[in-house]
This record gives structure tokens, C-alpha cells and sequence, in this order.
């Protein structure tokens, strides 16, 4: 499905530099098709991402529609909009979600 696709590409677009300069592990808590609990490691060696709970514990932890993540992460919506339109839900470091939004 489209969350599964973005999580793929958000994994090959990955770097060590980009882990090196991030260190934070975002989480995220989607609602509705291909919903579920799925991470980006942004800490560990090498990073990762994918589905379930992340490898170590989560800087900041997202909640939002599985429809609203996939746009946001196809440039289609501002993470931080997306926050103040009340449709997704950020706990933890807000800096570190900057630092996300590079990635996009």
C-alpha cells in the first residue's frame, strides 16, 4: 500500500550522514488503510525504518491519518501544518520534526 511504499522510499533515502546530523527516532501512529505503528531511525547506525514499534525508544511520536502521512511525505502537505490544522498530533521534541521535514 501507499504507507508501505513511502516507508520504502523513506529507507532508501537514507544516509549516514543524514542519521549522523539528525539522531532522533520519530514514531508514528497512523489511523485507517495501512495504519498502524511504523518508525524512522534517524539514531541508530546506518538508520531504519519501517513497520512496528522503532529499535529504541522514540524522540517524537506522530499521530495521524495513514492518508495525511503519505502526503505529507509527497511534499502534498507541511508536517507542521498538518499539526496546527488539529489532524495530526505531535508529542516529544518539536525541533527534531524540523529536521524531518529536510528529509521530505
Amino acid at each position: 500500500g501507499p504507507v508501505a511504499e513511502t516507508f520504502r522510499a523513506i529507507q532508501g533515502a537514507m544516509t549516514e550522514e543524514y542519521v549522523r546530523s539528525t539522531q532522533g527516532v520519530f514514531q508514528f501512529e497512523l489511523s485507517g488503510e495501512g495504519g498502524g505503528t511504523w518508525y524512522i531511525d534517524l539514531k541508530s547506525k546506518g538508520g531504519s525504518a519501517g513497520f512496528g514499534k522503532p529499535p529504541v525508544a522514540a524522540d517524537v511520536v506522530m499521530s495521524m491519518s495513514s492518508a495525511d502521512f503519505v502526503k505529507m511525505f509527497t511534499e502534498k502537505l507541511n508536517p507542521f501544518m498538518a499539526f496546527m490544522s488539529g489532524n495530526s498530533c505531535i508529542k516529544g521534541d518539536m525541533m527534531l520534526t524540523l529536521s524531518l521535514e529536510h528529509m521530505l
